[in-house]
């Protein structure tokens, strides 16, 4: 019996199941909403809330703990983060080390998201600071319940496992930042177009054919 064995194994090693989370909430922050089995989005959904309460905090503490939730600092640097009652000696040496580091590994500054003409994510600010400045303040005046789990009544293709959407409350408008579709989705819509290119080349010789046809009947009829 598994007593006071909380949360989901998942079927995995402790370590992979924390990747896989990590990866999952990643996805979910960036695209908003995330398609997965319902086991996967029960699972996910109190690590994301737990990141997002930190998240509205705001200060230098919970910006390090989020880092380290989410597996470390290559989402972001903790120390380009100036803290709300900093001092200006205090913000002026970050500013002078993110200019710095900035400058010695070309990394661009980003303000806003900047996509592409056909919908593809060009620019994006850090996965952390998008965390703190974009999701957290939509939730300042809500004590919990982030996230929502939609069954789809769809199931996945191999193992017919129940699919569900996990997505942030009232993000039903579309993705955060990434706009580009699953891999899946991408080959479904190249088959799709494949398809009606090849009835459009069909009806298209069984016209070109009619009149030439018809051409010798109305020849033995003079």
């Amino acid at each position: 019996m598994r007593h006071r064995k909380a949360g989901f194994k998942l079927g995995r090693t402790t370590a992979h199941r924390e990747a896989m989370l990590r990866n999952m909430a990643a996805s979910l922050f960036e695209h908003g909403q995330i398609t997965t089995t319902i086991p996967k989005a029960k699972a996910l959904q109190p690590f994301v809330e737990k990141i997002i309460t930190k998240a509205k905090r705001g200060d230098m503490h919970a910006r390090r703990r989020v880092i380290s939730m989410l597996g470390g600092d290559r989402h972001a640097f903790a120390w380009s983060y100036i803290a709300k009652n900093a001092t200006e000696e205090q913000r002026e040496k970050v500013e002078e080390q993110r200019e710095f580091v900035e400058g010695f590994f070309d990394i661009p500054e980003v303000e806003t998201i900047e996509r592409n003409r056909y919908g593809e994510l060009r620019k994006a600010p850090k996965l952390v600071r998008h965390i703190f400045e974009n999701v957290a303040p939509r939730f300042e005046d809500r004590a919990g319940g982030y996230t929502r789990i939609v069954r789809i009544g769809r199931h996945r293709l191999g193992d017919a496992a129940e699919l569900c959407v996990i997505q942030f409350v009232g993000n039903e408008e579309g993705p955060e930042i990434g706009g580009q579709p699953s891999g899946r989705r991408r080959t479904a819509d190249k088959r799709t177009a494949f398809a009606a290119k090849l009835r459009k080349n069909t009806v298209k010789a069984a016209a070109s054919e009619a009149p030439a046809a018809e051409a010798p009947q109305e020849a033995g009829d003079e």
